[in-house]
C-alpha cells in the first residue's frame, strides 16, 4: 500500500482535490489556533467537531419551547414526546442493526449499567465478566461495581484479557484460547470495538461467535468504533452494545449516548431490567399506574424522557453520516491512516514508535504514537504549532485524522511539524 504514496506536498493536495468526500469539511466548524489560522484538529477520537447545522436545530427547539411551552411535546416541529424515534432508522444503519434494536439515551456508562443489570446474572458456576487489560476506567469501574452488587469479589470474578508478553495488542486467537479454557465460568464478555489507547480494531464477529460457543453473553463498548468503522451488530448476534456520541459522532460534549439490544432479547418483555417510565409502551405511559409493560426493542430499556437539546446535534450529525455513507468514510479513513503511517515511518531517528496495529484492517481512524523520551515536551511543541491531539499516560500521543472533516494535506503538514519537534535538539 505504501507504494501508492509519495512524501511531497503536491501529492497530499492532489488526494484532497480528487476526493469526493472532501466537501464534507465545509459542514463543520474548525477551531482556530492562536495565530488565527485553522488548527490541525486530529482529536475527533476524544471530542468531534460540531456540524454547522447543529446550531439551527438547537435554536428551532428553543423557539418551539418559547412559542409552545408544554404543548411542544406533541406540537413542536419534531414533537419531543417521540423525539428519540427520529434515530430509529439512522441509528440502526450506523451500527448495522435493525430498526428497533437501537435507542439513543443516557450516557455510555449509565447504559452499560442498564445492560449489565439485564445480562449479568451470575451463578455459582458462571459468575465472571471478561474485559480487556487496560479497559477504559469507567468500564472497569462499572463492571467491578456490578460484581460487588451481586455480593461477589472482583478479584475472583473480574477476568482481564492480557496480550502475550512483550506485545501491546491482543490477537483474536488469544481470546478464543482463553474462552476455551475458562468460558464456562464467564457470564459476560465485554470488549471494545476499538481499543481506546492502542487503536486496535477487534474482530467483533469472530469473538462474539467464540463467546457464544461457551454460552457467554456478548457486549461491546463502541465508544471508539461507532462512526469510525462499519459495524454489523445484528448479523454478528451481539447481545448488547453501548457507545457515546461525542467522539466520532460529533454530537457535542456529554452528548446523549447509544444502546443496542439484539431483537431476540428486545422481544422478551419478561427479561429482567432496571425499569423507568419511558420504557413503558406509549399507549399506557401516561396512565400513571404501577403497570410496567416494556415497549418491544431497545426502547424498552429507557428510564427517562429524551433530552431534546442534547439530541438535536446528534440528529444533525447522523444526517451527514447517512449522506456520506459509512463504507465510503471507512475507505477514506484507511487511505488517511495509510498516508499518516507512511509519513511517520519516514521520520528519522527512533524517538517515535507506532503503537497501533500495522494491518490497516486491524485499526480505526486513530494511530497511537509511543514517545518514550520527553513525550510531554513533544506534545507542547505540537500544541504551539496549532496541532490538536491528546495524550495518554505514560507516553502515548493519539492522532486521529477523521474522514468527515480532516484532509490529506493536514496529514502532510502534521508529519512535517512532528518531525521538526521530534528531531529538534533538546526537544
Amino acid at each position: 500500500m505504501t507504494r501508492d504514496f509519495r512524501p511531497d506536498e503536491a501529492f497530499a493536495r492532489g488526494l484532497d482535490t480528487q476526493d469526493p468526500l472532501a466537501r464534507y469539511r465545509e459542514r463543520f466548524a474548525i477551531p482556530r489556533s492562536r495565530d488565527g489560522h485553522e488548527s490541525i484538529y486530529f482529536c475527533g477520537h476524544s471530542l468531534g467537531l460540531p456540524p454547522l447545522s447543529a446550531r439551527s436545530l438547537i435554536e428551532e427547539e428553543l423557539d418551539d419551547w418559547a412559542a409552545l411551552g408544554v404543548a411542544g411535546h406533541f406540537e413542536a416541529r419534531r414533537p419531543w414526546y417521540s423525539y428519540h424515534e427520529l434515530f430509529r432508522d439512522a441509528g440502526a444503519r450506523l451500527v448495522g442493526a435493525r430498526p428497533g434494536e437501537v435507542v439513543m439515551m443516557n450516557g455510555l456508562t449509565v447504559n452499560l449499567h442498564l445492560m449489565l443489570a439485564t445480562f449479568y446474572r451470575p451463578t455459582p458456576d458462571r459468575h465472571a465478566i471478561l474485559i480487556e487489560e487496560g479497559a477504559f476506567p469507567s468500564d472497569a469501574y462499572a463492571v467491578a461495581s456490578q460484581i460487588r452488587h451481586h455480593g461477589l469479589d472482583p478479584d475472583r470474578s473480574l477476568l482481564r484479557l492480557r496480550p502475550r508478553r512483550g506485545e501491546t495488542v491482543t490477537d483474536a486467537s488469544e481470546v478464543e484460547s482463553l474462552l476455551e479454557d475458562r468460558g464456562r465460568e464467564i457470564a459476560v464478555v465485554l470488549l471494545p470495538g476499538v481499543q481506546y489507547v492502542t487503536g486496535q480494531l477487534f474482530d467483533m464477529g469472530r469473538l462474539a461467535e467464540a463467546a457464544r460457543r461457551q454460552g457467554c453473553a456478548v457486549g461491546l463498548d463502541l465508544a471508539h468504533a461507532a462512526g469510525n468503522v462499519p459495524l454489523r451488530l445484528h448479523d454478528w448476534r451481539i447481545d448488547f452494545a453501548v457507545w457515546c456520541s461525542y467522539k466520532y459522532l460529533n454530537a457535542g460534549p456529554g452528548a446523549v449516548a447509544g444502546c443496542f439490544v439484539h431483537e431476540e432479547h428486545g422481544t422478551s418483555p419478561g427479561l429482567p431490567r432496571l425499569a423507568g417510565w419511558w420504557g413503558n409502551k406509549p399507549e399506557i405511559r401516561f396512565r400513571m399506574s404501577d403497570e410496567f409493560a416494556p415497549r418491544p426493542g431497545a426502547d424498552g430499556w429507557q428510564v427517562s424522557n429524551p433530552p431534546i437539546l442534547s439530541m438535536a446535534p446528534l440528529l444533525a450529525s447522523l444526517e451527514i453520516f447517512d449522506d456520506a455513507g459509512m463504507e465510503a468514510l471507512r475507505a477514506r479513513s484507511l487511505r488517511m491512516t495509510g498516508l499518516l503511517e507512511y509519513l511517520l515511518d519516514r521520520i528519522p531517528g527512533e524517538r517515535l514508535r507506532i503503537l497501533t496495529p500495522r494491518d490497516p484492517l486491524a485499526r480505526g481512524a486513530m494511530l497511537s504514537i509511543r514517545v518514550p523520551e520527553r513525550p510531554r515536551e513533544l506534545l507542547a511543541y505540537l500544541e504551539n504549532a496549532g496541532v490538536v491531539v491528546d495524550f495518554r499516560e505514560p507516553d502515548v500521543i493519539r492522532v486521529a485524522p477523521v474522514p468527515l472533516y480532516n484532509t490529506f494535506h493536514e496529514i502532510w503538514r502534521f508529519a512535517r511539524i512532528l518531525e521538526a519537534g521530534a528531531t529538534a535538539p533538546g526537544s
